[in-house]
């Protein structure tokens, strides 16, 4: 009886260490132990403020541009409101300063029309007083004549030169309201540019999901106030999903970017999932701890992500997990053929 189970528990032993044994590669074929990851996405404010309403909660798929997140807004809104009354009273004073551009240029076609009369004035006492000189000359004229045309063509320049004066000062006067003009527009650029930063503002309080993906982490609150760039949910893509692994310094020179992968993944071995190699590390680092023995952590490796199709992950979106581990076998040469295990069918 006893050889009998000695010899039952030997055969069992060896057909389970037949079936548990590491299989043997073709050459062209390389394998290495790896861990399903995802683009990790922080849906985090851009500005301080408080947490009005979260509206995802952990394990919920949400769609790109769903809001998930609502800040409040009272005192944005309350900035808004003065940066329109603002953007109002400037505008009013454009208003008023190009009415006064407006009247500055009157009062100088004024003087313009003062100076022209001033000037036909002196011609005409410049005229008088050349008479009246010839003529007191001759002795035909009085003296008190010829003095009295003198002091109105002397009048008569002064005149002119105070209407000159007089347009000099409405240059003056219509490049001073012309500035004030000028200053008046960009106020209301100004207070526009206030408007619209603000409104930005209210706009990126509604937080939103910028792709397609699961809440992971929830890791705010309704009612906590936040700094800038404070975190409130943690997404994940699961439209850029991939398996993370190491290959030794001879191993993963070999990779192409593009070279075919498969994947079995420990949870689900009846399945085999078809991966791109996409990206080599081009430095070499010690193996990281996740790699279970002491031997393997000594060595130089590459990290290599193999990254499956988006179109894939699309159909089996909510069956889609992180953190899963498995094994991921790289093709080195795209002749070599793959090893029975891995002739199945895979998975579409």
């Amino acid at each position: 009886m006893r050889l009998a189970l000695a010899v039952t528990i030997a055969v069992a032993a060896y057909f389970a260490w037949e079936k548990l044994k590491p299989q043997t590669l073709p050459p062209g074929i390389a394998s290495a132990n790896g861990r399903i990851e995802a683009t990790e996405i922080d849906i985090a404010t851009k500005i301080p403020g408080r947490i009005d309403r979260i509206l995802a909660d952990e394990g919920d798929f949400v769609n790109a541009g769903q809001v998930l997140v609502e800040m409040d807004t009272q005192t944005l809104r309350a900035q808004l409101r003065q940066a329109q009354a603002d953007h109002r009273r400037a505008e009013l004073n454009v208003d008023a300063t190009r009415a006064q551009v407006v009247q500055r240029k009157a009062e100088n076609e004024a003087a313009l029309a003062g100076r022209a009369q001033r000037q036909a004035e002196l011609d005409a006492a410049q005229r008088r007083f050349e008479r009246s000189k010839q003529l007191v000359k001759r002795g035909t004229a009085a003296v008190e004549t010829f003095d009295n045309d003198r002091a109105r063509f002397e009048g008569a320049k002064a005149a002119v030169s105070a209407a000159e004066a007089q347009i000099a000062a409405t240059h003056s006067a219509i490049s001073a309201a012309a500035s004030q003009a000028v200053a008046a527009e960009a106020a209301v650029d100004a207070a526009k540019a206030a408007m619209d930063r603000i409104q930005a503002d209210i706009d990126d309080s509604a937080l939103s999901s910028p792709r397609d993906g699961r809440v992971q982490y929830r890791v705010a609150q309704p009612g906590e106030v936040l700094g800038a760039g404070g975190k409130a949910l943690n997404v994940v893509d699961l439209s850029d999903v991939y398996i993370t692994f190491f290959l030794p310094t001879e191993t993963a020179g070999r990779v192409a970017i593009g070279a075919e992968a498969r994947i079995i993944l420990d949870v689900a071995p009846q399945y085999i999932i078809p991966a791109t190699a996409t990206f080599v590390a081009d430095v070499a680092q010690f193996t990281p701890k996740t790699v279970e023995t002491a031997e393997e952590r000594q060595k130089l490796t590459f990290r290599v992500k193999a990254k499956i199709a988006p179109e894939l992950l699309k159909k089996y979106l909510r069956q889609v997990k992180t953190g899963l581990p498995g094994v991921v076998y790289v093709r080195l040469d795209p002749h070599a053929s793959w090893p029975a295990h891995l002739k199945g069918e895979l998975v579409q």
